[in-house]
């Protein structure tokens, strides 16, 4: 329902003079690897988190933020309803909303009717509330269809917030740590695909060298351990032990989790802790470890998977987060689903007598449809409807269709075309599917792959789990998958190519007809017009149509005419680094070793143990309670309190927290033999009150907790040895240049391409280009090709060919802005690049050069490793043929980056270290570096490089 709104308010956005992401938009568009659904979903998450400063959908929808141009004085309604809304925002804003149309119908026709008559008796804020789930946080619902790349998009999310985040620590919009939520029936297919976020390379939406630093600081942990055996003298919940081991201040923390460890995970809790008295914070605390300690993590934001199945009654996880968000630690909630509506339809009370009832979940901020998927990137599928046969013979006939269509398709990159078939229950698979396709159809065994949770009756080998995992890979030769139960959603196997539905499923969800049809629907190779097939009885071929029509909008009918659109226009390149005999760079480059050493033979633990006691108040902050009237605040009484705090305390189980909390690196053991110093310590940060033992909260346990174990440690230093070593390096990786996907800065365009290429091989003066055209006009005009004349006469020299010898090494430049091509081509003109006999080379495109500085920061004595720096351009002047004499090193970033903290590290480090270092390795100045912004005038840029290009390259 809103996701068009939205749209439209976007895309204002886009192109306003307001929008702070175009240029970074344009690279991401510009890098070409995500599709444009992700793109499109990027542009919404960005405009929500920014424009709409990550406020609640109901607190932006009742500020008018959404309102359209809706023109109350044009509307046949009272005068008193009309004074009423354009003094209302929150009710001009519902007002409007409920006019919005589906199809030639209003959205809430009862609803507009009665704010008309009676504008007044609405509580308009508490309606809209109702509308978006009475959240008091941002929660967006992304809806994709599958195979558009949910999980890639999930990665995008994350580093896109990191990044932000970086730039601006203290801006609360953007999380500095992400729990992916998995609904609890998901746990096997989906955990798996999750892991490809440990893959994704953010440079494809974070420019370098942000990109690099932050992949280095995501660490990514899913949580699914089991639990420790009872009589094990181990922590019971390992996966609490990991939230808890980055707590308190974690930064690029990513963690996935079963929605069901934290909704009904429990621990056992001894006797003792039964007898006290506790609250009900205290006892869910106890109750569930897992869900306490997430609760705690700093500017946390949740990605809710399949997030269709989290609105569930009986999971009940927006009451979890509900619970997480009073602690003030959500940043926002974003869900993602391809199907995003309930089971049934939700009741919204809008006011007496008013009810919405929907079945779309209401907070879709993005829609993508299943339609334009497959027109775009998703396998053409053909479905085909068997009326008045058996399971069997829909088996049958769906095999011998595939075997025909399919039987010897291999993939790109050798994976084989796959069959899944979908039973309706284990004893079906077994005893019916199974045998039949060995005796009656003659189908190799070894060619099938059986798999499902099992029964009392039926179990499989462990090896069927592994064969499911590797089915996507080119050594897995299963070509008949036989499923039960698995496989519907998150299941991510992009050779599967048909899927035969042969009986009605026993699934209660109305959207598993749809979630199995679409799994072989998934893109194997970009660019590729790939097609599949789904066969299905006449049931479940009504159940999918009707699917179809309420969540896509669409119908079988539909999908079958469908034809593919364009593919990919992708641009061609070349290499020119043998015309142009480009010689390798050489120069030096820091290496750093590093080498942990111990400063004791022990842990000396008694002494350290003892000088933490020594110095117990610095752990300690002073409570103030000021007592004063409202006469006159500046007077009045100032008490010190001794002791506060409200939290029960027992050394043991004190002790037992040090230990656990160490990850096993210090047992309970190691503690209990320095009991006497302990107790000591306890007795200063306890206090007794009512006969009760509470913990003194003026002191930071956590703080102290941590300086104890360190006291059971040697302590070491590190220790590094510097070294400058020599290094050499082409500009241009050949093996690494393939074609890219066209966009506006590609440069140069294509016709100059082809002909620097051309006159690499025929070099023509001017006069010999000119004779030729008049030569092949006058065939023309000979053989009557009349209308060919003018295309030839039109043919020129374009101007870049004059300079063609000194630049581009490859053809045709990928930059990722329009400030890098236009600076190149103006670099060209300038009259001392032409008369100092220089070269110019863009070097900026990750991936296919050498060319890379390691850099390192100076932190106290010791030199820290901060990334890899590519330059954007390389200016050089040879001595030789074969020889570099010197280089400019040039850095042309967009306004947006000036101030990213990455970039300025590793900047400061080239200008000074690296240079300096070249400087006395060489015996002169080799290299010198210029960073120019786009925000300056071209010609400002420009006279900053000529004066460089004079006091560099004067020798």
């Amino acid at each position: 329902m809103l996701n068009n709104i939205i749209l439209q308010k976007r895309n204002e956005w886009l192109h306003s003079a307001d929008c702070s992401v175009k240029e970074l938009m344009a690279y991401i568009k510009n890098r070409g690897y995500l599709r444009d659904t992700q793109i499109e979903a990027i542009e919404t998450y960005l405009f929500l988190k920014i424009q709409g400063e990550n406020k609640p959908l109901w607190q932006l929808f009742s500020e008018g933020f959404f309102a359209g141009n809706l023109d109350l004085s044009a509307l046949n309604i009272n005068q008193e309803a009309r004074d009423y809304l354009q003094n209302n925002t929150a009710a001009h804003a519902l007002f409007d909303f409920s006019r919005q149309k589906i199809g030639k119908t209003s959205l809430l026709p009862n609803l507009e009717k009665m704010i008309i008559e009676n504008p007044t008796q609405f509580d308009y804020i508490e309606t809209i509330r109702n509308i978006f789930y009475g959240v008091n946080y941002s929660d967006y619902l992304m809806s994709l269809p599958m195979g558009a790349g949910k999980t890639y998009l999930m990665a995008a999310f994350i580093y896109l917030d990191l990044y932000f985040a970086l730039n601006e620590p203290g801006n609360p919009h953007f999380a500095h740590n992400f729990l992916i939520l998995i609904p609890s029936g998901l746990k096997t297919s989906i955990g798996p695909s999750l892991r490809t976020i440990e893959k994704f390379d953010p440079s494809w939406v974070i420019p370098e060298p942000s990109a690099s630093e932050l992949k280095k600081q995501l660490h990514f942990d899913v949580l699914d351990e089991q639990k420790s055996a009872k009589k094990s003298n181990k922590a019971r919940n390992p996966n609490a032990q990991k939230v808890n081991q980055c707590l308190p201040n974690p930064f690029g923390q990513v963690f996935v989790v079963n929605a069901e460890k934290v909704i009904l995970d429990r621990v056992e809790v001894s006797d003792q802790f039964k007898l006290i008295e506790r609250t009900d914070d205290e006892k869910d605390q106890y109750a569930n470890e897992l869900r306490d300690l997430i609760s705690k993590i700093p500017n946390l934001t949740l990605l809710v998977d399949e997030v269709h199945h989290a609105t569930s009654g009986d999971i009940k996880l927006r009451q979890v987060i509900n619970k997480w968000n009073e602690k003030g630690n959500i940043t926002t909630v974003l869900g993602f689903s391809g199907t995003p509506y309930l089971s049934s339809a939700e009741i919204i009370s809008l006011s007496v007598g008013e009810v919405l009832k929907s079945s779309e979940i209401t907070n879709t901020v993005y829609y993508y449809p299943l339609t334009t998927a497959i027109e775009k990137f998703l396998k053409k599928p053909e479905l085909k409807i068997a009326d008045n046969l058996t399971h069997l013979q829909i088996v049958k006939q769906g095999i011998e269709d595939f075997d025909t269509k399919y039987g010897n398709l291999i993939y790109n990159g050798g994976t084989i075309a796959k069959l899944a078939i979908y039973c309706s229950n284990i004893e079906m698979l077994e005893e019916e599917i199974y045998p039949y396709l060995q005796s009656d159809l003659n189908i190799n065994p070894n060619e099938i792959l059986r798999f499902h949770g099992g029964n009392n009756q039926y179990t499989l080998p462990k090896e069927n789990g592994l064969e499911f995992n590797s089915l996507d890979t080119s050594i897995s030769r299963k070509k008949y998958i036989l499923l039960v139960g698995i496989g519907k959603e998150g299941w991510d196997c992009k050779s599967l190519t048909a899927v035969i539905l042969p009986q009605k499923s026993k699934s209660s969800s109305k959207n598993t007809i749809i979630q199995t049809t679409c799994r072989c629907l998934r893109q194997v190779a970009k660019g590729n017009d790939e097609t599949a097939l789904v066969w299905l009885n006449r049931e479940n071929a009504s159940i999918l149509n009707s699917q179809l029509e309420k969540e896509q909008h669409t119908s079988i009918e539909e999908i079958n005419n469908l034809s593919k659109k364009g593919g990919t226009d992708n641009v061609e390149r070349f290499s020119r680094m043998d015309f142009l005999k480009l010689p390798k760079i050489t120069y030096y480059q820091l290496k750093i070793k590093y080498q942990s050493v111990e400063e004791e033979k022990n842990a000396n633990t008694r002494e350290k143990l003892d000088k933490i006691l020594q110095n117990i108040n610095q752990y300690k902050s002073v409570a103030v309670v000021t007592t004063t009237g409202l006469e006159n605040f500046e007077a009045g009484q100032i008490e010190l309190l001794e002791k506060a705090g409200t939290n029960f305390a027992n050394y043991n189980t004190w002790i037992f927290s040090i230990a656990k909390e160490s990850l096993e690196t210090t047992t309970e053991r190691d503690l209990h033999q320095f009991d006497e110093e302990f107790k000591e310590i306890f007795k200063v940060i306890t206090f007794i009150k009512n006969n009760q033992t509470l913990f003194d909260e003026q002191y930071d346990l956590y703080t102290l907790a941590s300086q104890i174990r360190v006291c059971f440690s040697i302590k070491k230093y590190l220790k590094t040895d510097e070294e400058i070593i020599p290094k050499e390096a082409n500009l241009l990786i050949v093996d690494k240049l393939k074609p890219v996907e066209n966009h506006k800065d590609i440069y140069p365009d294509k016709e100059t391409v082809e002909q620097i290429l051309s006159f690499d091989k025929n070099p023509l003066s001017t006069e010999d280009f000119n004779r030729q055209k008049q030569d092949r006009i006058l065939q023309l005009t000979q053989e009557g090709r009349f209308e060919e004349i003018a295309k030839v006469a039109g043919e020129k020299i374009y101007p870049l060919i004059e300079q063609k010898d000194r630049t581009f090494h490859l053809l045709p430049y990928n930059f990722g802005s329009g400030f890098e091509s236009k600076f190149l081509e103006t670099v060209l003109k300038l009259k001392k690049f032409k008369d100092g006999n220089l070269e110019i080379y863009f070097n900026g495109e990750r991936g296919i050069t050498e060319f890379v500085i390691n850099c390192f920061a100076k932190k106290g004595k010791y030199w820290q490793n901060i990334g890899k720096y590519t330059t954007d351009f390389l200016m050089i002047q040879r001595s030789s043929e074969q020889t570099i004499y010197k280089a400019l090193i040039i850095e042309t970033k967009g306004e947006v980056y000036a101030n990213d903290k990455s970039f300025i590290k590793k900047k400061n480090f080239v200008e000074t270290a690296f240079l300096s270092q070249n400087e006395e390795k060489f015996g002169y100045q080799k290299f010198d570096f210029l960073y120019l912004e786009d925000s300056n005038n071209l010609l400002d840029n420009m006279a900053v490089l000529n004066n460089k290009i004079d006091s560099f390259f004067k020798d």
